[in-house]
């Protein structure tokens, strides 16, 4: 359980550099407010995106009462 908890942070500590980069590819000129608010807008957003992800997954397996046919 501890591997996942890792994975999930290394995945929006990846999303914030991300988010960081776009912003300097964006404005070359940003400030450190811009790149923090960034940086922590992409670390929320893929820890958003992960718990989506998870979601659908759960929801995407069939159970018996959905393969019976209705008439």
């Amino acid at each position: 359980m501890a591997v996942m908890g890792i994975l999930d942070t290394l995945g929006e500590v990846a999303g914030a550099i991300a988010a960081v980069e776009g912003a300097e590819k964006l404005d070359p000129n940003a400030g450190l407010l811009t790149k923090g608010l960034a940086a922590v807008a992409g670390f929320k957003g893929t820890g958003a995106l992960e718990s989506l992800v998870e979601k659908k997954e759960g929801e995407g397996e069939p159970s018996d009462a959905d393969a019976t046919p209705q008439a």
